[in-house]
């Protein structure tokens, strides 16, 4: 199947695509802030006065048990829920909340969901080269011209995700993880601020969680990186710092044996004698 031919399914939903620079300005404050905010579905509290800051470039790990309102949270910031109070912003400058989702993610807002969306008929090339920041328009995307710029970028990413001898095999016949390694190559072609990764590791094998775990603390410092996870293995590989989320606010926070050694946290989430 064509590019063309995949540009004109109606049923595909780009929400990869972001920009290739943010005008996310982080010189006076964190690159993520969210205070008091919380929103309610059908009387449930979803997420109650939650309070959380992400530095630019900082590679941080949400974890909790279900229910704890971590997929809500990333509604949130990428404009798909509306909290019924609090404040959002992206930088000093940007009020999510006054915000579109397809503007908030031309801000550099990359957010990968849990099951992996490639486009399987295309080849791992060519779904990069779909990524590509430029007018995502469907006429300029099909009469665009490959650039130098534009193949040093995909080879880049090719060598990070670590699918470069797979650059023309089509994405159907990748693995599972090999498939979230393109996803999120599709997302670093954006050059984006923010990622928000959800649950990466779910139905991997050892090899290929060691491997997301490399690819992931690489890409911190370049961009800020935000992983929901509940492989707690996972999350004591990757982590610096850690967010514990229960019943839709912070219920701690520190360095990965500092939440796993918390009282409220072993009652909670992590158990008795965890």
């Amino acid at each position: 199947m064509s590019i063309m031919t995949e540009l004109g399914r109606r049923d595909r939903v780009f929400d990869f695509l972001t920009p290739t620079q943010s005008p996310v300005d982080v010189r006076h404050g964190p690159i993520l802030y969210m205070e008091d905010v919380s929103v309610s579905f059908d009387g449930f509290k979803a997420i109650n006065n939650l309070n959380l800051t992400i530095d630019d470039g900082e590679l941080r790990c949400i974890i909790g048990p279900n229910g704890a309102g971590k997929t809500t949270m990333m509604d949130i910031i990428t404009g798909k829920t509306r909290p019924n109070t609090g404040s959002v912003w992206f930088g000093s400058r940007h009020n999510l909340l006054a915000m579109s989702e397809p503007d908030i993610a031309t801000l550099g807002i990359g957010r990968k969901f849990q099951k992996p969306t490639v486009f399987e008929a295309l080849t791992v090339f060519e779904n990069l080269e779909l990524a590509m920041a430029a007018d995502k328009r469907v006429f300029p995307t099909l009469t665009a011209r490959m650039t130098g710029e534009t193949r040093d970028r995909i080879d880049e990413v090719l060598t990070m995700i670590g699918l470069t001898a797979l650059r023309h095999r089509d994405a159907g016949i990748l693995s599972h993880g090999q498939k979230q390694w393109l996803e999120i190559g599709m997302l670093l072609m954006q050059k984006p601020r923010l990622l928000l990764v959800d649950e990466p590791v779910a139905g991997m094998t050892e090899q290929e969680m060691e491997r997301t775990a490399e690819l992931l603390t690489s890409l911190a410092g370049k961009q800020s990186v935000v992983v929901v996870e509940h492989d707690m293995g996972f999350v004591r590989s990757i982590a610096r710092k850690v967010t514990v989320l229960h019943q839709g606010s912070v219920l701690a926070e520190g360095t990965m044996d500092q939440v796993s050694n918390d009282r409220k946290v072993i009652e909670v989430y992590l158990g008795e004698g965890a």
